[in-house]
């Protein structure tokens, strides 16, 4: 408390005061337990402004202001975190667990934004240590320092905890690792349930059982529909295009290259793909863009089957634009193979 005090962290300060309190409350003493709680509760705290220079495993993430491309039914579930986070629901601890690219980490983002807080992401390169017993000795220095941080103006992201944290039962796993893990579950468990931690992870089934069961929530973002997909590709070209005076939109074109992928890549790689196609397209073709997207979809073939884009649905126009060959060319071309 003294430190918190000279810390000026009069959050944890009071968080403090309210274990002690209720301790004195357990053991039968409520009126010295009330006395605390009025205390506090009188007492006109002051949350200095955070400063983060002192901190060596967590560092702070800047993040965009833009809204974010969710399935409603992905989106619901933010939303209810930042619901039960604003109204002190007594939820603190979110994993978030998908493939890479389905917004785990933006998600973490938007939340803060929403809240109006920083995001502080632990340094797995800062934390990890190759020395026996040294990562174990970090862990429960980072957490010290997360119990030093100003509550309610912080969100704490383990962005892929999977680095840190493996299944204690997997026999491919490091004596070492385990130790660690373990732990982590017991500084977890210490951890002041004010603290908002939110975990992202690619490798859901590779995680300890018992950590799991440590948080409140744990959301997947493998529940897009291809429809959703699509109608984020959509989304994405439709605001990439008002940014590029020398190209034109063909949404029929765009979504018969999707229609013909196996599956469509979640909006992490589609974000970049379309990003990349239109700032790299050929200045004297508009519809250019259209195929570096196909060809970026498609593995970059280093040759285009004008054969296959027909079975395919393709008409003879777009063929073009698919293969950089005139018109009269690519009729001429599928006449002969007849």
């Amino acid at each position: 408390m003294i430190r918190y005090h000279v810390e000026k962290n009069e959050e944890a300060f009071a968080s403090e005061v309210s274990k002690i309190a209720k301790e004195f409350d357990e053991s039968g003493d409520a009126s010295v337990a009330e006395y605390l709680m009025e205390l506090i509760s009188n007492a006109n705290f002051y949350v200095p402004q955070a400063s983060y220079k002192s901190l060596r495993y967590l560092k702070k993430k800047e993040y965009s202001a833009q809204p974010l491309l969710l399935p409603n039914i992905i989106e619901e579930d933010i939303v209810g975190i930042t619901r039960s986070i604003s109204n002190n629901a007594g939820l603190s601890k979110f994993l978030f667990y998908g493939a890479p690219g389905s917004g785990k980490t933006e998600s973490a983002f938007q939340i803060a934004r929403i809240l109006n807080r920083d995001i502080l992401s632990v340094d797995f390169e800062q934390l990890i240590d190759s020395r026996l017993g040294e990562t174990a000795k970090n862990v429960a220095a980072l957490f010290d320092e997360i119990n030093h941080l100003p509550f309610s103006k912080v969100l704490v992201m383990f962005d892929e905890i999977d680095a840190l944290v493996l299944d204690r039962i997997n026999q491919n796993d490091l004596r070492e690792m385990g130790r660690v893990t373990s732990l982590f579950l017991k500084e977890l468990d210490a951890l002041n349930d004010k603290v908002i931690i939110i975990a992202t992870t690619n490798l859901y089934p590779n995680l300890d059982k018992a950590l799991i069961r440590r948080f409140d929530a744990a959301i997947s973002f493998d529940r897009y529909s291809r429809e959703d997909l699509v109608d984020i590709a959509d989304s994405m070209l439709t605001s990439n295009l008002r940014k590029s005076a020398k190209s034109k939109q063909d949404l029929r074109l765009f979504h018969k290259i999707l229609s013909n992928l196996g599956s469509i890549p979640y909006p992490g790689d589609l974000k970049q793909i379309i990003k990349t196609s239109i700032a790299f397209s050929d200045e004297t073709s508009e519809f250019d863009y259209l195929r570096k997207i196909y060809l970026a979809l498609n593995g970059n073939p280093e040759t285009v089957d004008m054969q296959r884009l027909k079975e395919q649905g393709y008409t003879t126009r777009e063929i073009e634009i698919l293969t950089r060959i005139p018109k009269s060319s690519v009729s001429r071309k599928l006449k002969d193979r007849k």
